[in-house]
């Protein structure tokens, strides 16, 4: 009974996992966590448990959610708050039973069965609702305390001239705005996560017409041009973090799109190739982005 909510699970798990993205990990903290890293709450401050640790964490990571707290419509009411016109909501699963009582045939006797089953219910990021108690938006507790940035690092990043901006829940670099979003410094499990994570979003932002024109012909998320561009991004952080003397191992954080790649480089044996120069060519440009550039001859011209 009521098979399609375990189907409606399993496919999300799986999409955001053949999608490369993993909804256990990432390189700075859930919300209002102390820690790394938070279970998804609900209204009452009880941490979820099971499948929909999981499924929340993908939602969050998908969307941006920088809370950790959920609710559903109906309690958003009871706080005198609303959900926001337009905004959809994520599942949640609880387990349940049916008890049947059955015949035995030859005895006539009753007994009772029960029969479990998955029932599912729609609940809401706080982000997503308007008018609640203040304490629901608290920012997340700080990781990392301000003076442990990396001042070259620091140079380099703001040396670009990128407009970036801080907040919320999500690393990601909009070609429509031409702008990087980055959650706060403070909100990472270390300074490297944080710059390899900004660092990678920067090589996106090199794509831009006005920049390198990189277009790999992506149509739709998951095709095979965006994993090109994911690839060039991953790519490129790996230089520059190699360049900027950064722990090599953060880098890795950025591998979410392993099995995109691997269809890419098995659908074409050049893929590798051109992925790893479009990579150094954008590496290229943010270095002539520095000061001592125009300074100093030029001897990133070989391979």
């Amino acid at each position: 009974m009521k098979n399609d909510v375990y189907e409606r699970v399993t496919t999300r798990i799986v999409e955001a996992l053949e999608q490369g993205v993993r909804p256990w990990a990432k390189p700075w903290s859930a919300g209002h966590a102390e820690g790394r890293i938070l279970r998804p709450l609900r209204a009452n401050g009880i941490p979820y448990r099971g499948i929909n640790v999981l499924m929340l964490w993908s939602e969050a990571i998908e969307k941006g959610y920088g809370s950790p707290i959920w609710m559903t419509f109906k309690q958003a009411l009871e706080l005198n708050a609303h959900v926001r016109k337009g905004e959809r909501g994520s599942l949640v699963v609880y387990a349940s039973k049916l008890t049947r009582t059955e015949t035995d045939a030859e005895t006539g006797e009753d007994s009772e069965r029960d029969i479990p089953f998955m029932k599912g219910y729609t609940v809401f990021n706080v982000e997503q609702i308007d008018g609640l108690p203040e304490h629901y938006y608290v920012k997340p507790q700080p990781i990392l305390d301000p003076v442990a940035r990396i001042a070259h690092a620091d140079a380099f990043t703001a040396a670009t001239g990128a407009d970036i901006v801080h907040g919320g829940g999500m690393a990601c670099y909009s070609l429509a705005e031409d702008r990087v979003r980055m959650p706060a410094f403070e909100s990472f499990s270390d300074a490297p996560a944080y710059y390899a994570t900004l660092i990678h979003e920067l090589t996106h932002w090199t794509r831009h017409p006005k920049r390198l024109a990189r277009d790999f012909g992506r149509k739709r998320f998951g095709d095979e041009g965006y994993a090109m561009e994911e690839l060039v991004a991953e790519l490129g952080a790996a230089f520059l973090c190699a360049d900027l003397d950064l722990t090599p191992g953060h880098c890795d954080d950025h591998a979410a799109y392993i099995g995109s790649w691997l269809k890419a480089l098995k659908n074409d044996k050049r893929a590798i190739f051109t992925a790893a120069s479009h990579a150094q060519r954008a590496a290229d440009y943010l270095h002539g982005l520095q000061p001592a550039a125009q300074d100093a001859p030029d001897s990133r011209n070989a391979a």
